[in-house]
């Protein structure tokens, strides 16, 4: 990946630049999350301020849950990031969906969420960081995800 990792949706509507070059990539197998990308959502973790928008005019936000919201493009309708926001420390934290990043040079795969939700068709071959749904609430200091 280049030193700049910059990234937008299919039409170029929105566009974006992010402060650091992402770690690695992050898989969940929720199902709100795989409604929104149309599969397994892989992402890249962006904190809070991490992110610049050069355009964003056609950004759309919904929240869907009481603690995260997720984005798309309202001109092309590209799926882009994943929001916390509840409050708390980790308010903020982002997941961008890797598809929208111009360069995934160098990115492996570094954690799956959600495993206790992925569907039996297919799994991952390698070792990583693996956490089930309970895991990930309690590591946001969340309660269910009703």
């Amino acid at each position: 990946m280049t030193q700049k990792s910059t990234g937008g949706c299919l039409c170029g509507a929105v566009r974006y630049t992010l402060a650091e070059r992402p770690e690695g990539l992050h898989a969940c197998h929720c199902s709100m999350c795989r409604r929104h990308t149309g599969g397994i959502a892989l992402a890249v973790s962006v904190a809070p301020g991490g992110i610049v928008f050069q355009s964003d005019a056609a950004l759309r936000v919904h929240a869907t849950s009481d603690w995260a919201e997720r984005a798309f493009c309202g001109t092309c309708g590209s799926s882009l990031f994943w929001r916390l926001t509840a409050p708390g420390p980790a308010q903020g934290n982002m997941a961008l969906y890797s598809g929208t990043l111009d360069d995934l040079e160098g990115l492996e795969l570094i954690e799956e969420i959600y495993v206790d939700h992925k569907p039996e068709g297919y799994a991952f071959a390698g070792e990583r960081k693996r956490m089930t749904e309970a895991e990930v609430l309690a590591q946001f200091g969340i309660g269910d995800a009703t």
